[in-house]
């Protein structure tokens, strides 16, 4: 899927009710939603500054690993970058 500004009605950052992190709400024109977590869109926006601002960096690969020994207070899945 591949969405362009076209397809979105609107885009809605909040910490809802009852959570201490922020949610990302997408709300396309067709009326379906994506609900992104805070620590996806802050992992996404990293990459894309790093790759956007880089010199010579053409490209990063974030994937999803299930990390059995993290620091504390750190979900146990991460988007780390290959």
């Amino acid at each position: 899927m591949e969405l362009a500004n076209s397809d979105i009605q609107e885009i809605e950052i909040r910490v809802p009710a009852g959570h201490h992190h922020l949610r990302t709400v997408l709300r396309l024109q067709n009326g379906e939603e994506f609900v992104l977590q805070e620590a996806t869109v802050a992992n996404l926006v990293r990459a894309f500054i790093t790759v956007k601002t880089h010199p010579q960096r053409a490209a990063i690969r974030l994937r999803g690993v299930h990390l059995e020994e993290r620091k504390e207070g750190f979900a146990d899945w991460q988007l780390l970058e290959e």
